[in-house]
């Protein structure tokens, strides 16, 4: 080949090379990603959405775009972010808590991915657990469910206990049924108890001031996405105010807190990455079965009960799935 030709091949092939990736990126399926908080506080969980992702053979920038629409903590924006990602024409949405039904409302066609803590049956968003019958399945944490043995856990940490505070997002996916869930277990193991509602890191504040004003001797916080993202203030405030405190996942005792029991978060997060792969595959939501955490979490904080004056019970400590001296 003459060198002329071969510079104009070459020019050539060079020209096409922006056309191509362009267009491969056009044919990249999209994942609508719609969160009810900030993405800072949830950039772990994020990394364990993408390495689900990768465990069901995608990964974002080369077979897979995503498209991140975060709430900001004001699930009233949650609906028009949902109808956003229903105009961008996504292949589906992989959503979180009141995310969902934000998502059903929006689409019935584009399939839709959950991570909740209610029970989606109970919420509408799936016919059964089993047969979903719609365009979402997703994974439940059932966090419901382990209100009466969070409440039990603190009992017995803290034996003494007459008074609680429950801490709630009134806005979030879980306030209702927490309040519900909470009043019974309560009754159970003889504790009185006040709801403080926040929804703002303003509202937080408050309601610590009226804990410590209404001297409630324990907390216990609901799991809810706001919440969650605020764990930095709401360790920092239990333990400035000395009150031993129930959390739902481990992410908040890794930082001080008392106790924690639940569904790994993060595992969670990683499996919602997984079954959001299954569907980029062709699986129909309506028969993937809503997956039920199986695994839960105990961790305590044992350096956080000594500070408290605590002594937690040597039969706790046995069990427990990590103690963080």
């Amino acid at each position: 080949m003459k060198r002329r030709e071969f510079i104009t091949l070459l020019g050539g092939a060079a020209a096409s090379w922006p056309l191509a990736a362009r267009a491969q990126q056009a044919a990249m399926p999209v994942i609508g990603f719609l969160g009810a908080a900030s993405p800072g506080p949830y950039a772990t969980y994020v990394a364990a959405f993408h390495r689900g992702l990768k465990e069901a053979g995608y990964i974002a920038g080369q077979n897979v775009t995503i498209e991140y629409r975060w709430a900001e903590n004001q699930n009233d924006r949650l609906p028009a972010l949902a109808v956003e990602l229903v105009r961008r024409q996504v292949t589906v949405i992989a959503t979180l808590a009141t995310g969902a039904m934000a998502a059903k409302a929006a689409t019935t066609t584009i399939p839709v991915v959950f991570l909740i803590g209610e029970d989606p049956v109970r919420l509408g968003l799936v016919a059964s657990l089993a047969q979903p019958g719609g365009n979402l399945t997703g994974i439940n944490l059932i966090s419901g469910e382990l209100t009466a043995k969070r409440l039990e856990l603190l009992r017995e940490i803290v034996p003494s206990a007459t008074r609680a505070a429950v801490l709630d997002n009134p806005t979030g996916p879980n306030a209702e049924s927490t309040l519900r869930d909470v009043q019974s277990a309560a009754r159970a193991v003889a504790l009185d108890i006040q709801v403080l509602n926040a929804g703002t890191p303003r509202e937080i504040s408050a309601a610590f001031e009226t804990l410590v004003r209404e001297r409630r001797d324990v907390l216990f916080v609901d799991l809810d996405p706001f919440l969650t993202s605020r764990r930095v203030q709401l360790v920092t405030l239990a333990t400035r105010h000395a009150v031993p405190t129930s959390y739902a996942v481990r992410e908040f005792t890794e930082i001080g807190g008392l106790v924690s029991y639940g569904a790994s978060l993060t595992d969670a997060y990683r499996q919602l990455g997984v079954y959001t792969g299954l569907i980029l595959k062709g699986a129909k939501p309506s028969e993937v079965p809503v997956v039920q955490a199986s695994k839960f979490e105990l961790v305590i904080n044992a350096e956080t009960a000594r500070i408290l004056g605590l002594t937690v019970p040597p039969s706790l400590l046995a069990v427990a799935d990590e103690v963080i001296e």
